[in-house]
């Protein structure tokens, strides 16, 4: 996507404190960080969400992330971190290209990713729970 801020990245368009680099996929740091460390994983091919991923490029990115974020807790001597993916607007995604951040987190550190809570009655879990169940791609 020629617009996209990331595929620029990709192709060294924008200039990023590159970390990372396997076949499908990149990391940099962050340049608005969450935390000392916070770090991004993108594939290098554009795909929107998670669902446009396929799964064999899903794999190595996954890989990845784990990778990355093990050199970032590390290197910013973390007492752990957080992984936030999300899909779409209402999800919060501000740039329509899949990607990961790591977030090096430390006790105390004022960071926040808590939200609320809703309350289904008995009913409603096992109606919503028998829709996902049924949902789910069997392989």
């Amino acid at each position: 996507m020629q617009d996209c801020v990331f595929c620029r990245i990709v192709k060294g368009e924008i200039p990023s404190a590159r970390i990372f680099e396997s076949n499908s996929a990149i990391a940099f740091l962050d340049v608005a960080p969450a935390a000392k460390g916070h770090a991004l994983v993108i594939p290098k091919k554009h795909f929107e969400t998670l669902f446009d991923v396929p799964e064999k490029d899903l794999r190595e990115i996954i890989v990845a992330v784990k990778n990355v974020a093990s050199a970032v807790v590390d290197a910013a001597e973390a007492d752990g971190f957080n992984i936030i993916q999300s899909n779409g607007v209402s999800a919060g995604q501000v740039i329509p290209h899949v990607h990961f951040h790591i977030i090096p987190r430390k006790q105390g550190d004022e960071l926040s990713f808590e939200w609320g809570h809703i309350e289904l009655d008995k009913e409603e879990l096992e109606a919503l729970r028998e829709k996902v169940k049924n949902r789910i791609r069997k392989k």
